[in-house]
């Protein structure tokens, strides 16, 4: 029987400069979208479900946990990648360093992590689910910068943000597990149903 795991990026968040980003929660229509996905046929085998310990993340693995009574295992290292070097950014800005950030994975760019360095965080991470997996399928909760990372090294391609999630976020990408393959690129995660 096929195993699958799916990586899901939290969706929209409601923004404040004056909170940090990790403690972003969701906003409405995140949560909306997050409820409409909880009854799709595709989340019934799921027997696992791991998120990264960044608010925006934890309430979208909880929403989807509570609704398939499953619980959900924090994992710390699963965060973003590290952008405390420069704090919030208006969006121009950021997606101007985001840019930066995959075109030069080797390089801390104006203080944030390296992607490179991201990259084996996330798929430390991941490897260490899967590790201690049986049967089902798993869900990884977590986010846009990370998971283009982790998509990029299961896909066996080169880090490009050509690889990125779609914008708006609450978006996912399937590896089956066995055969060691990315089923498809990031779907809106309306598409579970």
């Amino acid at each position: 029987m096929q195993r699958i795991l799916r990586y899901l990026t939290h969706p929209q968040v409601q923004i404040d400069p004056e909170i940090p980003v990790p403690e972003w929660g969701l906003s409405d229509l995140g949560r909306e979208r997050t409820f409409t996905i909880c009854n799709a046929a595709v989340l019934n085998a799921t027997v696992k479900i791991a998120s990264s310990s960044e608010t925006k993340a934890v309430e979208t693995g909880s929403i989807i946990a509570d609704a398939l009574g499953l619980d959900m295992e924090c994992r710390e290292l699963m965060h973003e990648n590290d952008r405390s070097g420069t704090g919030f950014l208006e969006p121009s800005e950021f997606e101007e360093v985001a840019n930066q950030f995959f075109a030069h994975p080797n390089i801390s760019v104006r203080g944030w992590e390296r992607a490179v360095d991201a990259q084996s965080r996330i798929v430390s991470e991941a490897n260490t689910v899967l590790e201690k997996h049986g049967s089902g399928d798993i869900l990884l909760v977590g986010h846009g910068g990370v998971g283009t990372l982790l998509y990029c090294h299961f896909a066996g391609l080169p880090i490009s943000r050509s690889q990125d999630q779609l914008p708006g976020g609450g978006c996912y990408f399937s590896y089956d597990i066995d055969e060691k393959r990315v089923l498809h690129h990031w779907k809106v995660m309306e598409e579970f149903q």
